[in-house]
């Protein structure tokens, strides 16, 4: 089982649209269960999520992939960038 970090910031003007797909979106998030690690927004000066951030654990790319791509926020169109990378935990 690999951890990846992934980054994904939203399109512009996009907080309705999030905010409409959240619950959906964290309901997603949930069936993961324990291959969930960390997961949050990132919010810009106003406090206003402008992007996601998610460390989730999976066999591999393809996988995590297949997961990213029916999340509902990945349905709505809501990112303009996604970042996958391999993360290594310290502590």
């Amino acid at each position: 089982m690999k951890t990846y970090i992934i980054t994904c910031l939203d399109k512009k003007n996009s907080l309705k649209k999030r905010l409409a797909n959240r619950e959906l979106h964290l309901k997603y998030l949930k069936s993961l269960k324990n291959k969930l690690i960390l997961a949050g927004p990132i919010l810009n000066s106003t406090n206003k999520p402008k992007g996601s951030v998610l460390i989730l654990q999976f066999q591999n790319k393809l996988k995590l992939n297949d997961f990213l791509k029916n999340d509902p926020y990945s349905k709505a169109g809501l990112f303009e960038t996604v970042n996958i990378e391999i993360f290594k935990r310290v502590f």
